[in-house]
């Protein structure tokens, strides 16, 4: 990179990737991936996302990192984020889980509320 609008063309690249509201069936996976979420399990459950939907051909969904969601106790955090920018959060996953959610929320689009947050806190 050399220059600002080389920066830009970087940074409008990134924006249009992250801007599901131009894909009506687009939905975005968010990891917790602060040292709280590694710590707990976060990467292998972003690869069971990942794995799951490629194995299943699906392809409106958008695996992401994030940062701290905020609840460390609860990690692994997942975030299912839909086209509306709706929110499901996630918590206490595993590899296993994770598959689960792709096949119940994510294909047949019934979420799987005894991993939400509000199934946790209760």
């Amino acid at each position: 990179m050399k220059s600002m609008a080389e920066l830009e063309i970087i940074r409008q690249r990134a924006i249009d990737k992250l801007n599901l509201h131009d894909n009506p069936d687009g939905i975005r996976v968010a990891v917790g991936m602060a040292t709280c979420g590694i710590a707990a399990g976060a990467e292998p459950v972003m690869k069971a996302f990942v794995d799951e939907l490629k194995k299943r051909n699906i392809n409106n969904v958008q695996v992401t990192k994030t940062g701290c969601i905020g609840v460390c106790r609860l990690e692994p955090i997942v975030d299912v984020i839909n086209s509306k920018g709706e929110k499901i959060t996630y918590v206490n996953l595993d590899e296993k889980k994770a598959r689960k959610i792709v096949v119940e929320h994510l294909v047949n689009g019934r979420p799987v509320s005894e991993y939400t947050v509000a199934k946790a806190e209760n």
